[in-house]
């Protein structure tokens, strides 16, 4: 009995230390990387063999098909990808998972000893390089050697459980095929880890361990593990818009549907593994992690057609809301923090919003401001108010942000964005300052020349240039750009003295007001601080990057 308790230990083991050697072995690719994988998103375009390409190569980076799933029900949800780009990606994030099956099969080769000393290699390369790509290097080393060494000790335990005549009995009697589907489903959905249930069944074929009457028994579990990793997106949806829902449901009737045909397709081709891997591949490990391709590359293959077919059917099941509220914050979505990379597009992307809304907020004070009106203020200090609390959302999402696995590249980017934040919070509190101007002008009856009007707005179609030119460097680090916005600064600092020193000599030739000084010069200092907090926007987020990429 003892031994069977040690073989026990020994699996489970040999498993928690699969799963922590694939974690940091995907963790530090991710993050070596993480800009390929930016670029990769970026790509799923309505091309359904692009999108295809895509979720099957992140998913081969990231090693997990319910985190690509889960970042495809963030970008739905952010709005940023439609449900026809989600679908053939997450078609493809079933091929690319595919590859661990592929990896793990590898045990039923004899390098596998070898491969093992790949885990001290990269743990001295850890330890004695300096450079953060070395360490990441030799973290994938590392854990790709703690793979071996989780299979090869889940190969030793099912090595003694194969001499237990009742444990192979067990086994062996268990044929139903519903019930061996059920058994990869239920397993999957509560490990939340196809991978896992995956090599517990190759590390039991190579032992010689055979489930049900052999043949097509284990192919069976392998289509339920299928279905049992949909849970995780599922999960994800809750709380999330209604497009997002729909996103998790594609995923889950695709993986049903494919189970399906093949299951039926099982039951009448009864020799389908003896016909076919069985023949042309001699380790069982291979046989399985082979289907395991297979199958998801013909389900593919069969359904990417039917890409539209299945978005209307994911509408059908999840109905529009009839009350929709406009979310606060439009490209932040947690699902996304699997990927710090993608994560950060997605803060610039909000950020560039909410100064959209704070330079719309100042546009529409200024008019109001030289038409002596009020009637839009409302207008300013919802937008002032709506950036207020999308600034709180993004900082909290930094915050997240940086609780995970980030390079020291992302982390200077993640505390550059923070001071940027405060910058775009003072543009919007301008445009309420100017609101304020527009009150105390119509109270104190104050007269303004259309000389000093147009004066006025040709400063803020100045600012308004100076922000159309920073935004490819918020949103792309693009610093091509950088000196013009340093001009358009330099030609509103000059505005403001040339305009002050106009008021002041109108005020000496006496053609001015002098209770008018105090709004006049606040506004039009106002307005050249805009010009200021632009220009720092630049300094932050673009001269530091560019410094760490040099």
């Amino acid at each position: 009995m003892n031994v069977y308790v040690t073989a026990v230990i020994s699996l489970l083991a040999g498993l928690g230390t699969f799963l922590i050697g694939f974690k940091i072995l995907s963790e530090n690719i991710e993050k070596l990387a993480t800009s390929k994988l930016k670029q990769l998103f970026s790509k799923a375009s309505k091309n359904k063999l692009v999108g295809v390409g895509v979720g099957a190569a992140t998913t081969a980076i990231i090693q997990s098909s319910s985190v690509t799933t889960v970042m495809v029900v963030g970008f739905v949800n952010a709005g940023v990808m439609t449900l026809y780009q989600a679908t053939t990606v997450i078609m493809g994030a079933n091929i690319g998972t595919t590859i661990t099956a592929q990896i793990v099969s590898l045990q039923s080769f004899d390098f596998i000893g070898f491969a093992i000393i790949l885990t001290f290699i990269g743990s001295f390369m850890n330890l004695l390089a300096k450079q953060d790509r070395i360490k990441g290097i030799g973290y994938i080393f590392a854990g790709l050697g703690l793979v071996f060494v989780g299979m090869k000790c889940m190969s030793d335990s099912m090595s003694t459980f194969r001499d237990s005549e009742s444990f192979v009995h067990a086994f062996s009697v268990i044929n139903n095929p519903l019930l061996l589907l059920m058994i990869g489903l239920l397993i999957t959905a509560l490990l939340q880890s196809s991978a896992a249930v995956t090599t517990i069944l190759i590390s039991m074929a190579g032992a010689g361990i055979v489930v049900g009457n052999g043949g097509n028994s284990v192919l069976y579990i392998i289509l339920g593990t299928n279905i049992g990793t949909c849970v995780t997106a599922l999960f994800s949806s809750i709380g999330a818009s209604t497009n997002a829902k729909r996103a998790s449901v594609i995923h889950i009737l695709f993986n049903v549907f494919g189970a399906l045909l093949f299951m039926i397709m099982l039951l009448i081709w009864k020799d389908f593994m003896d016909d076919t891997f069985g023949r042309w591949f001699t380790h069982p490990q291979n046989q399985i992690a082979m289907f395991h391709t297979f199958f998801n590359i013909i389900c593919t293959l069969i359904f990417l057609p039917f890409t539209g077919a299945f978005v209307k059917l994911s509408q059908w099941i999840v109905k529009d809301k009839k009350t929709k509220q406009e979310p606060k914050s439009v490209y932040l979505d947690e699902r996304l923090l699997h990927n710090p990379s993608v994560a950060l597009q997605q803060v610039r992307k909000e950020m560039v919003r909410m100064c959209d809304i704070a330079m719309q907020s100042l546009g529409i004070a200024l008019n109001g401001f030289l038409s002596k009106s009020t009637e839009e203020e409302n207008k300013v200090f919802d937008g002032t108010n709506d950036v207020n609390i999308a600034c709180k959302n993004t900082i909290t999402y930094l915050v997240k942000l940086s609780t995970t696995n980030l390079s020291y590249k992302d982390e200077s980017t993640v505390s550059s964005l923070h001071d940027t934040l405060g910058d775009i919070i003072r543009i919007a509190e301008i445009s309420d300052n100017v609101v304020k101007y527009t009150k105390k002008s119509i109270e104190e009856e104050l007269h303004f020349s259309d000389q000093v009007k147009d004066a006025l707005q040709e400063m803020y179609n100045q600012i308004h240039e100076m922000y159309e030119l920073i935004v490819p460097i918020i949103l792309n680090n693009d610093a091509s750009t950088l000196s013009q916005v340093r001009e358009c600064e330099n030609r509103i600092d000059d505005m403001r003295k040339e305009m002050i020193a106009d008021h002041i000599k109108r005020l000496n030739e006496g053609s001015c007001q002098p209770q008018s000084s105090g709004v006049f010069i606040n506004l039009v200092s106002n307005l050249e601080r805009i010009g200021d907090h632009l220009n720092y926007m630049t300094q932050i987020v673009d001269t530091k990057m560019n410094r760490l990429n040099a």
